[in-house]
């Protein structure tokens, strides 16, 4: 299934650029505090990558990178969630998840399924690899493999269904 749809490469320059950034990182502020009223819904539902593939994909990867980035930071800050010691690990996921998504819309022009699923894939991959560098315990750096896939399904259905709802934006 693919989507026409408007995608933008908004630069650092424009104001349009922190605007969605703000709409974003604020969206990854309450998605997280709402699934952790859940039981381990941080860890299974990773909603704190949920609006930085949708700024990315449709915005491009400075919209992107700036949602990845703050995203996490201000949500410890405010909340202590994630702890400090995962910080490393969510950036880099999440930078690598604005990467992989600004590359796709910008290489297929579209929205599409096949393209979001090899966005999650891609990030979630590469970010296992970096984990399991970081921490040294493969088991560990395969969490989101082990009790994450109900989030990764969200990402990619539920990303999906929000990118076409705003595609002619």
């Amino acid at each position: 299934m693919e989507t026409s749809a408007k995608l933008y490469s908004l630069s650092f320059s424009n104001v349009k650029t922190y605007l969605f950034a703000f709409l974003f990182i604020a969206g990854n502020i309450a998605l997280p505090q709402l699934c952790h009223l859940v039981p381990a819904g941080g860890p299974t539902l990773l909603p704190i990558y949920f609006f930085t593939l949708i700024a990315a994909y449709k915005f491009g990867f400075r919209v992107g990178l700036l949602t990845a980035l703050l995203s996490p930071v201000i949500n410890h800050l405010l909340f202590g969630m994630p702890a400090a010691a995962a910080l490393p690990v969510l950036l880099i996921k999440s930078g690598l998840l604005a990467g992989a998504a600004a590359f796709a819309a910008r290489y297929t022009k579209k929205i599409s399924l096949v393209a979001l699923l090899s966005v999650i894939l891609a990030y979630q991959v590469i970010g296992t690899a970096f984990e399991w560098a970081i921490c040294g315990n493969f088991f560990l750096a395969v969490q989101d493999f082990r009790i994450g896939i109900p989030g990764m399904l969200i990402q990619w259905f539920g990303g999906y269904a929000l990118l076409k709802a705003i595609s002619k934006l």
